[in-house]
């Protein structure tokens, strides 16, 4: 008779594995790892979130351009012709998403203006380089001074303006459309 109190062999490859990440991890332990209720996952899931710690924990910080072999040094901006400019940005655009980085919030920019953050702030971005199949970088393409006003005015809500609007008592900037819609490679799922 089967008894469910022996575990099974996929289990003890499972609790192997878990105590391997937990050794390999012990060195990096702060508390993200303890709040993680592990009696809410099942063991598999814990292990690929170990697995996926472990991999963050180890991944080189190297700047975006050095993911590439070779190096992705695109032309600059300037010595570009539009067609030229268009052919390219959809190269450097389909190579930058072969690493899983994801361009988001692009469509208020003209394709010479994300070519230009792509090659002035994108590429040269130091970040992890995590080897990781379900991770994927998302670059916030409204802008580094975190100013809200280009969100605002093409990618929120009504909801999220209104509410906006009323937690930071100001006027809100007119909503427009997008002047560029572009579909760019996206994150499955």
């Amino acid at each position: 008779m089967f008894s469910s109190s022996h575990p099974q062999p996929d289990e003890v490859d499972l609790l192997l594995r878990n105590a391997e990440l937990r050794d390999e991890l012990e060195r990096y332990f702060d508390e993200s790892i303890s709040r993680v209720n592990v009696q809410q996952l099942t063991l598999a899931a814990e292990n690929e979130f170990l697995a996926c710690m472990l991999a963050w924990e180890q991944a080189p910080v190297l700047p975006i351009y050095r993911w590439f072999d070779p190096e992705l040094r695109p032309p600059r901006t300037e010595a570009l012709s539009d067609e030229d400019l268009r052919h390219i940005l959809s190269d450097v655009v389909q190579k930058l998403f072969s690493k899983r980085i994801v361009l988001d919030f692009t469509d208020h920019l003209c394709d010479r203006d994300l070519y230009t953050m792509i090659f002035r702030d994108i590429l040269p971005a130091r970040e992890k380089k995590i080897d990781w199949p379900n991770n994927y970088l998302h670059w916030d393409c409204t802008g580094a001074n975190c100013d809200p006003e280009v969100w605002l005015r093409y990618y929120a809500s009504e909801e999220d303006r209104e509410d906006w609007a009323e937690t930071y008592n100001q006027p809100l900037p007119p909503k427009l459309p997008l002047p560029y819609p572009r579909q760019l490679p996206r994150e499955p799922g």
